[in-house]
């Protein structure tokens, strides 16, 4: 008979989302000794996405221990137990692939899942919290020279306020995982959302030429056309009067369309490093065509799969999505039930409006986007999201 292994595993988000981290552990279920620890600070994140990060990484402890072994999960997040154990429908697009990715590691039949309460799940909670304090002193956890069992008298004692938080975190699961409402329009009323703008930039040399042009090749200026595309857009969002925060990509052509706009709203550009283009790599600055003859066999690959690079050691549609939802995520928290401007290019905004439909990865190559052309999500606080715009050139005739 195949051995039995238990995976306890937990996430939390200071914040949520906000700094966030996750643990794990692995145990023998008869001794209760710890075979496997994981731990690892996230960066910015909501709790959700902590927690499914947790049971990747326990899963995979246990796998790389025993791949015949027979897997029960145990965890505190009943919406991760409920929704891996195909109770509870997975509605929010960054659950999908975490999802997946756990469904992954072992075969379906191997794995069990079961909730249990926070207090009996103090071994990756503690593990979790270690994470994100190593994270708040710009390091990543390391794990300790003993994985005996949790010595709760050597655990920090934890703050009302991390309980509070913890608990609001949980509540939050709710709204996400119910099953979906009749139809109708009865739905609750969820506030004023966050919504962003999304404006791709003007015009610069290489975009009536259709040539690859990312973050890694020479970064352009905008060409006359694009300077007059980049004011249209700054005359019709001061006419709407909606527009609270200007926030932009670094890259250059998307600086200068933001400024245009912020200097007629009077508002301030704020750079945000994760709205930036994909790094095409050795593509850069080449046509389709150019790279269907140079580089045939790589440009199939990425065609048909999203986690594919461009030659060169370019960047993959999965990487640009983890950093564009991060992205998203701190835009969402800082600027809660106010509309911002958001300038950034052609994949940051398929990447927001894939995930806004939970759309899969190949619906990046079915979308038309132009040059300063204006698309627009709303967030709302449930979790959903909602596409209200999309590659509007109204204001450009």
């Amino acid at each position: 008979m195949p051995r039995t292994l238990i995976v306890e595993a937990d996430g939390g988000s200071r914040g949520n989302p906000g700094p966030a981290g996750y643990g794990a552990v692995v145990l023998d279920p008869e001794t209760g000794e710890a075979l496997a620890e994981a731990a690892e600070f996230l960066g910015t994140a909501t709790n959700n996405v902590a927690e499914y990060k947790g049971l990747v990484a326990g899963l995979r402890a246990a796998r790389a221990l025993d791949p015949e072994a027979r897997i029960h999960v145990r965890m505190d997040s009943k919406l991760v137990v409920e929704q891996m154990s195909g109770r509870w429908q997975i509605k929010h697009p960054d659950m999908k692939p975490l999802a997946a990715e756990a469904r992954a590691v072992f075969p379906p039949e191997q794995v069990t899942y079961e909730w249990i309460p926070r207090a009996q799940n103090k071994h990756a909670d503690r593990l979790a919290n270690e994470a994100m304090d190593a994270g708040k002193n710009g390091k990543q956890w390391e794990p300790r020279d003993s994985r005996a069992a949790l010595d709760t008298a050597a655990a920090p004692a934890r703050s009302a306020a991390a309980r509070a938080a913890d608990e609001a975190a949980e509540a939050a699961e709710a709204p996400e995982v119910a099953e979906a409402p009749a139809p109708g329009w009865g739905a609750p009323d969820l506030g004023v959302p966050a919504t962003l703008v999304l404006l791709r930039h003007g015009e610069t040399a290489l975009t009536p030429q259709k040539r690859f042009s990312g973050s890694g090749g020479t970064d352009p200026e905008l060409s006359p056309a694009g300077r007059r595309q980049a004011e249209a857009a700054a005359v019709s969002l001061a006419a709407r009067g909606t527009i609270q925060a200007v926030v932009s990509s670094p890259l250059r052509r998307c600086r200068e369309t933001a400024e245009a706009v912020a200097a007629r709203l009077g508002l301030e550009v704020r750079l945000e490093e994760g709205l930036r283009e994909t790094d095409f790599g050795a593509w850069e600055g080449l046509t389709f065509a150019e790279v269907r003859e140079r580089f045939p066999d790589d440009l199939d690959a990425w065609l048909v799969s999203a986690a594919v690079a461009p030659t060169g050691g370019g960047e993959s549609f999965e990487a640009v999505a983890r950093r564009v939802a991060v992205a998203r995520d701190k835009l969402l928290a800082r600027y809660t039930g106010r509309t911002v401007l958001v300038v950034t290019h052609v994949t940051p905004i398929k990447t927001l409006v894939r995930l806004a439909l939970g759309a899969p990865p190949e619906s990046l190559f079915r979308m038309e986007l132009s040059a300063a052309s204006l698309s627009a999500v709303a967030y709302y606080a449930d979790g959903n999201a909602s596409l209200r715009l999309l590659n509007d050139t109204s204001h450009l005739r």
